[in-house]
């Protein structure tokens, strides 16, 4: 599994609707300081990772604006533990209005390998300063794992047709990139937290490290005012991974279920 497991946790970040320009987004916002978010992941029938996304109220201020600070950090379960040790730990300081990035940060425990980045975002300037160099951004608007999870969730998707693709632009470590990503309409899909209510998407993969030529993922996320994903699903070169909402705290809206 190596770095899979994590990985996977926020591949939802990376890929869940992406727009190529600046995009409209619910001005009123889908969450609020104090949301919790647990997620189980699975390889095959075994509990590999877990990860705990949060929703934290903040003190800093950049470019005289406020922020909220979003604050994710996953590791290997007991059993996975024993074969590959991960304890990774991302934040995100985002305006409170628009939901862009500001600030990013991320601390990397992997086995033996280690990586502490730091990310600056200018995006009225569409420049980056980062720990590996300067770089001018293509859009924007452009993100980091962690603040495009949380603005994609508060996308207008009510003009949005099944079939229709987008893409995001995106900064990680030392590379600006797109990702792509396909709605596919709704569906019904149970979860630990009972059965829900789902808009389903998906995003294009990158074969070659742990996707095969023709893997797929495929995202489901809540079709009501939180947007919540509950599930990702996708093969990789050896076996099928999993990602599961086990828990959720302080959501904004109450969580609708399919009675």
């Amino acid at each position: 599994m190596k770095k899979t497991a994590f990985i996977f946790l926020l591949i939802i970040a990376q890929q869940y609707v992406a727009f190529s320009q600046t995009v409209p987004y619910l001005k009123n916002g889908v969450f609020e300081p104090g949301e919790e978010l647990t997620y189980r992941l699975r390889y095959g029938f075994i509990s590999a990772a877990e990860g705990v996304l949060k929703v934290l109220p903040s003190d800093l201020v950049f470019d005289n604006k406020p922020t909220y600070h979003l604050n994710a950090v996953g590791k290997t379960s007991k059993a996975f533990s024993v074969f590959y040790n991960i304890r990774d730990q991302y934040d995100s300081y985002i305006d409170q209005k628009t939901y862009l990035p500001y600030f990013f940060s991320e601390n990397i425990k992997e086995g033996k390998y280690r990586r502490n980045d730091k990310i600056r975002f200018y995006q009225e300037k569409k420049k980056i300063e980062a720990t590996r160099g300067n770089f001018d951004a293509k859009e924007s608007q452009t993100f980091d794992l962690l603040s495009a999870y949380y603005f994609s969730r508060t996308l207008d998707l009510s003009g949005v047709k099944e079939g229709e693709s987008f893409k995001l632009s995106y900064f990680l470590k030392d590379t600006l990139s797109y990702l792509y990503i396909t709605y596919l309409g709704k569906e019904n899909i149970k979860t630990p937290l009972g059965t829900l209510r789902c808009l389903r998407f998906s995003p294009s993969l990158e074969p070659g490290r742990v996707f095969k030529k023709d893997s797929k993922l495929h995202l489901w996320v809540t079709d009501d005012e939180n947007r919540i994903p509950v599930k990702a699903q996708v093969d990789i070169l050896i076996g099928a991974v999993t990602l599961e909402l086990t828990g959720v705290k302080g959501l904004k809206y109450p969580l609708k279920k399919v009675k």
